[in-house]
Parts: C-alpha cells; sequence; structure tokens
C-alpha cells in the first residue's frame, strides 16, 4: 500500500540563482527539507519522496503564452552567457540556471498529478522553487517565472480533474493565479493574505468576471491579526467555498511567510496553526474530493520559521501529530 504523501521534488530547483541577500534563495528548500528528514528519518512508512521531471513546453503553455515561455528561455540563455543575472522587474532575477530551475518546479506538480491519478499517492508536498503564484500568463514577477499551480490545475483537468480548488494562504495575494482563472468557472480561487501589502491586488470586491463570477474569493486581512482570527476566518472561507463548488482536487498554494517572525510580512501564525490548517483542509478534501491534495511551495523567507512550519504543514498531510522532536 503505498504512503499517503508524496513529497515531490527535484535538484535543479536549487539551481536558480536570486544573488547575494536576495530572501528567495536555495536556503529555503534545504531547511524545509532537512527539517522532514531529521524530524521524521524513517517516514514511519507514511511519507515518500519522489524525483520530479522537468515540464515540457507544451505543459507550460497550459497557462503561459509562447511570447513568455520564450522571454524566460532567451534570459536564461542570455544570463548564461553573460555570466550575471538579468533581472525582469526590481526583485526577480534570471540567473543561467533558472531555466531548468523553473521546468522542474513546475514539472514536480505535474509529477504530483500523475501521482494522484495513478493512486500512487494520496496526496503531495512539491518542495519547490521558484515560486510561482505572482506571474501572471505573459509577466514574471514577485520572485515567481512560472505558475506552478496553475500549471498543474491546467494539466490536471487534461487528465479529468475538471473542478479544482485552489488555496492560497501564501501572505502575498496570488495575483498571477487568480488573473489567469478569473474568468473561469471551473476553478475556485480563495485566498488569505496581508493587506495592504505587496502586489496591491486581492481585495474583497474580487469575485470573478463573466462564467467565473462567483469563483474567486479574497480574504484580506491587516498586519497583527491573531493566529486564531486568521484560522476562523480563513476556515470559513473554505466552507464558503465549499457551499457552491465541487472540487475534483484541490491545490494549495502553500506559503509559509504568514507565519510570526517572516521578515516580509506581518502575521502571526505558528506551526501549530499551520499543522491544524492543514488538517482541516485535507478533511475537506477527504469529504470531496476523495483526498486529492497537492500543496505547491511558495513563499516563507526565515530558515528556521519556514523549516519548523513547513515540518508542521507536511506531518499534517501524512496524518502524523504535531510533535516535532528534532
Amino acid at each position: 500500500m503505498p504512503a499517503p504523501t508524496t513529497i515531490v521534488s527535484h535538484p535543479d530547483c536549487r539551481g536558480h540563482d536570486t544573488g547575494p541577500g536576495h530572501p528567495e534563495n536555495a536556503n529555503r528548500l534545504s531547511a524545509l527539507l532537512s527539517a522532514v528528514d531529521h524530524a521524521i528519518p524513517d517516514s514511519k512508512g507514511r511519507i515518500t519522496r519522489v524525483r520530479g521531471r522537468h515540464a515540457t513546453k507544451d505543459e507550460l503553455a497550459l497557462a503561459h503564452p509562447d511570447s513568455h515561455i520564450e522571454l524566460i528561455e532567451k534570459a536564461a540563455h542570455s544570463a548564461s552567457e553573460l555570466d550575471c543575472l538579468l533581472y525582469l522587474d526590481a526583485d526577480t532575477a534570471v540567473s543561467p540556471g533558472s531555466w531548468d530551475a523553473a521546468l522542474a518546479a513546475a514539472g514536480c506538480v505535474i509529477t504530483a498529478v500523475d501521482s494522484l491519478a495513478e493512486g500512487s499517492a494520496a496526496n503531495a508536498f512539491c518542495a519547490v522553487r521558484p515560486p510561482g503564484h505572482h506571474a501572471a500568463a505573459d509577466r514574471a514577477m514577485g520572485f515567481c517565472l512560472f505558475n506552478n499551480v496553475a500549471i498543474g490545475a491546467r494539466y490536471a483537468q487534461e487528465k479529468g480533474m475538471q473542478q479544482v480548488l485552489i488555496i492560497d494562504w501564501d501572505v502575498h495575494h496570488g495575483n498571477g493565479t487568480e488573473a489567469i482563472f478569473y474568468a473561469d468557472p471551473d476553478v475556485f480561487y480563495l485566498s488569505m493574505h496581508q493587506s495592504p501589502h505587496y502586489p496591491g491586488t486581492g481585495s474583497g470586491s474580487q469575485r470573478g468576471s463573466g462564467p467565473g463570477e462567483g469563483t474567486t474569493l479574497n480574504l484580506p486581512v491587516p498586519p497583527g491579526l491573531p493566529a486564531q482570527k486568521y484560522v476562523d476566518a480563513l476556515l470559513d472561507g473554505l466552507d464558503a467555498a465549499l457551499s457552491g463548488f465541487k472540487p475534483d482536487l484541490i491545490f494549495l498554494s502553500s506559503g509559509f511567510d504568514a507565519a510570526a517572525g517572516d521578515p516580509l510580512a506581518g502575521l502571526t501564525l505558528t506551526p501549530s496553526d499551520y499543522h491544524h490548517l492543514t488538517t482541516r483542509v485535507l478533511e475537506a478534501a477527504q469529504s470531496h474530493c476523495g483526498g486529492r491534495l497537492i500543496s505547491a511551495l511558495e513563499g516563507g523567507y526565515n530558515l528556521d520559521v519556514l523549516a519548523a512550519c513547513g515540518l508542521a504543514h507536511v506531518r499534517a498531510l501524512a496524518g502524523l501529530g504535531e510533535q516535532t522532536s528534532q
């Protein structure tokens, strides 16, 4: 019997260089995966590790036009020729290794979809970078080159999982994900995020458009919000989403930068809160879509906090308690 949780990663995700002092760096993956390996060394039969693959250009094109794909590929090629970093905006860098890293990040999410479709995993956590939820169809921004979860959602639809719920609890609003699915009635986007904050989008009045009206739910919250109020509001939002939408698959855009101590935000969640939220989302997946849940790493920039919260998240996915002895 397969382990219920699969962790999908790829070594190429570490090859995306963002420059000295950049908060989104390869140490994030090392900290998180080392915490999991140290705290759950034998996985207790609950976790398997899988190496993902590179996405193809046709798979990237599920969420991005050819012009954007070519832009990222050419930028990485130029960075390689010049042996330097190239900046697509003030904080989004492309390095010689960024093309392979971006293909691997999207490909890991695709691998997770295949694992669930084939029944070799009940749920999955994709330990990937660069993150994706700020990437619009035709624009890289906010540390993001391609929208990993959006690509995964479109790929899942091709596999017959037509109705997809995306829950985004990164502290920043996932403007790219929202824009890609804003008029799509088959993808419900639920975002909990600090406001006012980067990127300045995610108003509660934004509810979708055309046939997708009502399938966007933004829950902006102020900095310093007590953790219990955050948890209650997000779970109320989840209930509201599921009251009229029946998903075949749930995605989590799982940033851990809403945790206390993150340098880029001002919210107050703890590892215990992430364990509880993950457990509740997993219960919703078990009730509504056979337990099919895929989580993909987004933000989280304090390495110790990221490791602790990410470990709590993985433990909950695997049905393990909160104990995190290290």
